[in-house]
């Protein structure tokens, strides 16, 4: 990324070390060979952090600027001082800092971001301001949302950023089936927390290990819910221990947990909308080749309901039918692919029309979703139930400002009534189709069950799969 670095001074000295697998076998003298040449009156900045590559003598040798004085950044002047002792840089090291997830890496959810920033970060760096305003710093945060949103992700990006230690607990690890055991589990991660900090811990399925006591039946869960409401009200007011959880169940928790002192914040990481999508497939995108056709802003505006980790996957398909559109220029049993081949390899956007083929929400994966292939074409007459279709459907779904505008409310239901062989079943699909949404067929008997309440259950388990979605749906 490209920062503004204003008042950058001459260096006194910087320290920097070579990355091990690029100095193999070399004997002569780094600074005389490679750095003393790079530096010589060039006036470079530099970065702490900073990875360049030099070439000199026989090959090209990567270096990292370990530090600089002063520090973080400065210009190498003929009179900075360039130390170059120290053991080599192991690459596995270095690929494994970059691997490190920052805020950079989130799209999709900035307002929660910036709430779960203000819930954390200023406790954690700044507990002297709560000290000052007289009252307690918040304890916890309870992120819940559908599955495939970045609720582990943000837990990560906050702990690197912050610096702080982060302990993950996932939910069904803690669970022993020797007596005692899970509950001492529990409170070894806070010990280890408490004396680490500034720390976060964070546990992931939270549902897992804290459902409604009323309705477990095993005395295992009863007694961890119960200790981890007493370890979360024992935390020392100056431990700078903060408590973070995921679940995409949130009503399946106690309802102990979910009071002011324990998890303060609830924060719910929904399903992005076309803003968000864009800046997700942003981030998966940068590192790949794209061909000047590809349009992020349309990929976007069509895959209604995805959530990051559908958009990963979508990325990943594309690219993968990229390459396969080249197999038949690739000989698998050679060692190494022709250059030419590896250049001419960019993901298209027909590459993404593919993918976005072959894919669907996550949160329909469990339901048969469809974008019907029948159009108006193929429906013969019929001409004014078309077009009262398309004011009852398309325009609410493609025009939502203008009602919006009018103040006018959409329709919500269509009911066709007619014998049987007219067309019903065919003009609802057309209309799925012209509105590029998805299609849930439901036939009356499926949802039909002998046992009591549980057709009623699948009624509402449809709806809400359908609203959690969030994405233009025709049920029929």
């Amino acid at each position: 990324s490209i920062q503004p670095c204003p008042d950058v001074k001459y260096g006194k000295r910087i320290h920097v070390l070579p990355i091990d697998d690029t100095v193999e076998g070399i004997t002569g003298n780094l600074f005389e060979v490679y750095l003393k040449p790079y530096f010589l009156e060039a006036y470079r900045p530099i970065r702490k952090g900073d990875i360049f590559l030099v070439r000199g003598g026989m090959r090209a040798v990567e270096f990292k600027v370990v530090e600089t004085d002063p520090s973080p950044y400065c210009i190498v002047a003929p009179d900075t001082v360039i130390h170059c002792e120290g053991e080599p840089i192991k690459r596995e090291d270095e690929e494994e800092s970059l691997n490190e997830v920052g805020y950079d890496d989130i799209g999709g959810c900035r307002k929660q971001l910036a709430q779960i920033k203000e819930m954390v970060e200023l406790p954690l760096r700044h507990p002297a301001l709560f000290k000052a305003i007289g009252v307690k710093p918040p304890r916890g945060i309870l992120l819940y949302g559908p599955p495939g949103t970045g609720k582990t992700l943000i837990a990560r990006a906050v702990a690197n950023e912050t610096g702080a230690f982060f302990f993950l607990i996932n939910g069904p690890e803690i669970m022993s089936k020797l007596a005692g055991e899970s509950e001492s589990n529990l409170r070894k991660a806070f010990e280890e927390a408490e004396k680490n900090a500034p720390a976060i811990i964070f546990i992931d399925e939270l549902d897992a290990i804290a459902p409604k006591r009323e309705k477990t039946h095993g005395e295992v869960e009863r007694r961890i819910v119960s200790q981890l409401l007493t370890l979360m009200d024992g935390l020392k007011q100056r431990a700078h221990v903060i408590i973070m959880a995921a679940t995409n169940r949130p009503n399946s928790i106690d309802p102990a947990l979910r009071r002011f002192g324990r998890f303060d914040r609830e924060v719910d990481i929904g399903i992005p909308d076309a803003t968000g999508r864009l800046e997700i497939l942003q981030i998966h995108t940068k590192n790949m080749k794209l061909a000047d056709d590809v349009d992020l802003e349309q990929v976007a505006n069509e895959t209604h309901g995805h959530v990051g980790a559908d958009l990963a996957a979508l990325c990943s398909e594309a690219a993968l039918q990229a390459i396969r559109k080249k197999m038949d220029l690739i000989d698998l049993e050679d060692e190494t692919i022709d250059a030419e081949v590896m250049n001419s390899l960019a993901v298209t956007m027909d590459d993404f029309r593919w993918a976005l083929s072959q894919s669907n929400p996550s949160a329909l994966r469990e339901t048969v979703v469809e974008v019907p292939q029948v159009t108006w074409e193929d429906i013969g007459g019929l001409e004014d139930v078309k077009r009262e279709l398309q004011e009852l459907v398309q325009y609410p779904v493609e025009h939502p400002d203008k009602f919006l505008k009018f103040g006018m409310t959409p329709s919500k239901g269509v009911l066709f009534y007619g014998p049987p062989g007219c067309g019903k079943t065919l003009l609802a699909k057309a209309i799925a189709n012209e509105c590029q949404a998805n299609f849930i067929s439901i036939k009356g008997p499926e949802l039909l069950t002998m046992w009591f309440g549980e057709s009623e259950a699948n009624v509402r388990e449809i709806f809400d799969k359908v609203n959690v979605s969030s994405t233009p749906c025709a049920m029929f």
